[in-house]
């Protein structure tokens, strides 16, 4: 389980009838490199996914990737222009991601 916190929150989606799925045996430890290949199942299962910040360089726009290769909706929160944490949103508004800057923004196009 990764992160440790969240040991709550998996026994209760196990609880509701839901589940928990990985690609990886029950056991192997968190590993960074990982992640990428763990978050294209999270696109994949996703009908679209809502990208809040991504600094340049960050695991952000690697799901942004797979999303895309997948088919699925990109949508952006834009952000501060002065925030390191926004240059990822801010230039994937500029590729032509799809601005949202509340909920029905999202509902109207799904």
């Amino acid at each position: 389980m990764y992160p440790k916190e969240n040991v709550k929150l998996f026994n209760e989606i196990i609880e509701n009838g839901g589940a928990i799925i990985s690609e990886y045996i029950i056991g192997t430890k968190p590993e960074a490199k990982n992640f990428p290949r763990r978050n294209r199942i999270i696109s994949g299962l996703s009908d679209g996914i809502v990208v809040v910040e991504a600094k340049k360089k960050s695991g952000t726009l690697i799901t942004v990737d797979f999303a895309l290769e997948q088919g699925r909706d990109v949508f952006v929160v834009p952000g501060n222009i002065d925030s390191i944490n926004s240059y990822g949103t801010n230039e994937l508004i500029k590729q032509g991601a799809k601005i949202i800057t509340n909920l029905d923004d999202i509902l109207e196009d799904l």
